[in-house]
């Protein structure tokens, strides 16, 4: 049963990443399974609500009973409530896209957000999404809140990732990782330059809860050609302080008293 648990977790995992749907086929290659035992998870999915198959193509693709849970949550947790204004004045100033993860064993998860820009290019990645610690803003921002020897074990569990999957700046190398802890140490924020995706920018913020928790991290992310070094270390000061806010309202989300 445990391993039919983990098959279903990673094919429900395997659509989340393709919304256009799949075809049974390229689910049964991507998952390494059978097509006979992926089709008997499939059909066991779409009996609990979780997957529908597209009538006129035949694709499999998820419902909204997985976003409509999450959302519940997140809303039962007090988190939105606490969080979202903060985040709101935070992206109007700035322009940009504004998110905030939180902690949740060894993974940054984002789980809210604010549009800031009104017009022209527009960052505005999928929401729920695990980061990638060694190559994102908000990565680099944890674990700069830790000596390199337990920051580089986290890395490690994680992985460096694909270079072909990140920017053309992304570290590769524990020295260049470190370098970039270094840096957002001495600025109490981090700072990267097309290190997560080409033209693209984003700096990020510890929060700590009341009793100095790291508990999550703020984010700003937007194209090179608006959000330059320059702005974003000007805009250094506002971002510390929306994470300084958010992380002492913390104590009102149960989901933030949980990550401490």
């Amino acid at each position: 049963m445990s391993g039919q648990t983990e098959r279903s977790f990673m094919l429900l995992e395997h659509l989340v990443a393709h919304p256009q749907g799949c075809s049974l086929s390229s689910v049964s290659t991507a998952l390494g399974l059978p097509l006979s035992a992926t089709h008997r998870l499939l059909a066991e999915l779409i009996r609990l609500g979780y997957v529908r198959q597209d009538q006129s193509h035949g694709e499999y693709v998820l419902t909204i009973k997985l976003v409509a849970m999450g959302l519940s949550f997140l809303s039962s947790t007090g988190i939105t409530d606490i969080a979202q204004p903060l985040l709101d004045q935070l992206a109007a100033e700035a322009g940009e896209l504004v998110r905030l993860a939180v902690v949740d064993g060894d993974a940054l998860i984002f789980v809210a957000k604010a549009q800031g820009a009104r017009s022209g290019l527009r960052y505005d990645p999928d929401m729920g999404l695990s980061v990638q610690l060694s190559c994102s803003a908000a990565g680099h921002a944890w674990l700069a809140t830790m000596t390199d020897e337990e920051a580089l074990q986290r890395v490690a569990r994680q992985g460096f990732g694909k270079p072909e999957d990140f920017g053309p700046k992304a570290p590769t190398t524990v020295k260049a990782l470190l370098a970039h802890l270094k840096l957002a140490r001495s600025r109490g924020f981090s700072v990267i330059n097309e290190v997560f995706a080409p033209a693209m920018t984003a700096m990020a913020a510890a929060v700590r809860d009341p009793r100095g928790q790291v508990i999550g991290v703020v984010t700003i992310a937007g194209p090179l050609i608006r959000l330059t070094e320059e702005r974003m270390l000007a805009l250094g000061p506002t971002l510390m302080n929306t994470a300084a806010q958010v992380g002492q309202a913390s104590s009102g989300s149960a989901l933030f008293r949980r990550a401490a």
